[in-house]
C-alpha cells in the first residue's frame, strides 16, 4: 500500500512552493508529504489552505512529481502524451474520477510541465485512495481487470497514431531477440558458457514468443493506446469498496497492443512467486487470478476488441514473459549494465523465474486460452 512520510525539509517545502506558484495552484501552501508511490519519480502530496466558499478554511490536496529524467529522456513528449490521454479522457466523461494535469504560463504557453533549470516538474489533481503493490485477494484483481480494461475502451477510438513512441521498440520481442543474439557473439561479460540452459530454451520457443510482433507486421492486430505497466499499484482504488477509481501512472502510455497490457499485466499478478524468486520449482500461472483478471478486463473490453485480439491474449502471456526473460539474460550476458541489482547473480535469477513461468503458461496455455474465450463470449452478448 501506498504511504506517506512527514517530512519538513525548508529547502524541500520552498521548491514545491515555487513549483505550486508557477502551476498558479489556488489558495496558500502549508504543508507536503513525501509518497512513496513507484520507483522512478518523486512525488510529493502538497497541501493547501483555502476558502471552502463560506467564509471557512479547508485543505486541498495535489500531487507534485519530479519526473525522473534519466530513465524518461524525453519528458516534454511523455508529458504531450500523457495531456493528449487525459483530456481525450476527460472530455469523454467530464463527470468521472480523472486526472487532470495543472498549466503553467511561464513563456506565455500553457505547458503541463515546469522546467526550473534543474528538474522538470508536473502537478495533478489528488485523489483520496488506497493503493496496493500486489494482492491475493481476487476480488482486488478483477477490478485492476476492469481498470484497465476500462482505460482500453475509453481509448478505443482514440487515434494512436497522434502519440510518441517514448521508448521505441519496447515490446518489439522480434528486435530484444536480435539483440540477445548480437550479445551473445559478443559475450561481453565472458559470461554466455554459464547461461547455454537459459539461451537454448528461449532459442526453442523464439516463434511462439514472437507472436504478436508477427502478428502486427501481418495487419492482423490493430495499434491502440496501450499503458505498458499495467500492475495492481498502478491503479487506485477506494479505501472502503476496493472498486477501482483511476488508472495512473501514465509516463509509458504509447502506441502498442492490447496483448502488452494484458500479458504484462498477467506476468506479474498471477505467477505464484515473485518475479526474483530463486525457487522457480515453485514458480508458475495461477489460474484463479488469471481468469479474475480476464473477466474483469474483458468485461470491459470484449465488444470493443477484434476476435484476433481475443485469441491472442493467453499466448500475450507467453510472449511477455519471453520477451522480459530475454531482456534480463541479455543484462546478465552483458555484465548488469541496464536493470538493478542486488546481487551478482540477480539478473539470472530473474530470467531464470520468468522461463519457469513461460513453462507453465505453455503447460496451461489450453486453459488460458479457453477463459479467454468463455469471458468473451459472457460479456459480448
Amino acid at each position: 500500500m501506498q504511504s506517506n512520510r512527514q517530512t519538513t525539509d525548508p529547502k524541500i517545502a520552498q521548491k514545491l512552493h515555487d513549483v505550486g506558484v508557477a502551476f498558479h495552484l489556488p489558495g496558500l501552501f502549508f504543508s507536503y508529504d513525501e509518497i512513496s508511490m513507484g520507483n522512478v519519480n518523486q512525488t510529493y502530496k502538497v497541501n493547501y489552505i483555502m476558502d471552502d466558499g463560506t467564509g471557512m478554511a479547508k485543505i486541498k490536496s495535489f500531487l507534485a512529481q519530479k519526473l525522473n529524467t534519466y530513465a524518461f529522456k524525453q519528458p516534454i513528449q511523455v508529458m504531450e502524451n500523457i495531456e493528449k490521454v487525459t483530456e481525450f479522457i476527460r472530455q469523454k466523461r467530464p463527470d468521472g474520477i480523472n486526472l487532470h494535469f495543472h498549466h503553467t504560463d511561464v513563456t506565455g504557453e500553457r505547458k503541463t510541465y515546469l522546467f526550473d533549470g534543474d528538474d522538470v516538474w508536473r502537478i495533478v489533481n489528488y485523489v483520496p485512495s488506497v493503493t496496493f503493490d500486489s494482492s491475493d485477494d481476487l476480488t482486488i484483481v478483477h477490478n485492476t481487470g476492469e481498470a484497465f480494461g476500462d482505460f482500453q475502451t475509453v481509448l478505443s477510438d482514440f487515434d494512436a497514431s497522434q502519440l510518441f513512441y517514448t521508448i521505441v521498440d519496447f515490446h518489439n520481442t522480434r528486435k530484444r531477440y536480435d539483440t540477445l543474439l548480437a550479445d551473445i557473439q559478443r559475450d561481453a561479460a565472458g559470461r554466455v558458457k554459464d547461461v547455454q540452459t537459459e539461451i537454448d530454451y528461449l532459442l526453442s520457443v523464439r516463434e511462439q514468443a514472437c507472436i504478436l510482433t508477427t502478428l502486427y507486421d501481418k495487419g492482423d492486430l490493430p495499434l491502440r493506446v496501450t499503458h505498458n505497466d499495467t500492475k495492481i499499484n498502478n491503479v487506485l482504488f477506494d479505501e472502503a469498496t476496493h472498486n477501482a477509481l483511476v488508472v495512473i501512472d501514465l509516463d509509458t502510455v504509447m502506441p502498442g497492443l492490447v496483448g502488452y497490457d494484458f500479458g504484462d499485466a498477467i506476468r506479474f499478478a498471477a505467477n505464484f512467486t515473485e518475479e526474483d524468486s530463486c525457487n522457480t520449482s515453485k514458480t508458475g500461472l495461477d489460474l484463479n487470478t488469471f481468469w479474475a483478471f480476464a473477466d474483469g478486463f474483458l468485461s470491459k473490453t470484449a465488444r470493443e476488441l477484434t476476435d484476433t485480439e481475443i485469441e491472442t491474449l493467453g499466448g500475450s502471456c507467453f510472449a511477455i514473459t519471453c520477451e522480459l526473460a530475454v531482456r534480463f539474460l541479455n543484462d546478465y550476458i552483458n555484465g548488469d549494465v541496464y536493470f538493478k541489482t542486488k546481487y551478482p547473480e540477480h539478473n539470472l535469477i530473474r530470467a531464470r523465474c520468468q522461463i519457469a513461468l513461460a513453462k507453465d503458461m505453455l503447460v496451461k496455455m489450453d486453459a488460458m486460452n479457453s477463459i479467454v474465450k468463455g469471458c468473451a463470449v459472457k460479456y459480448k452478448g
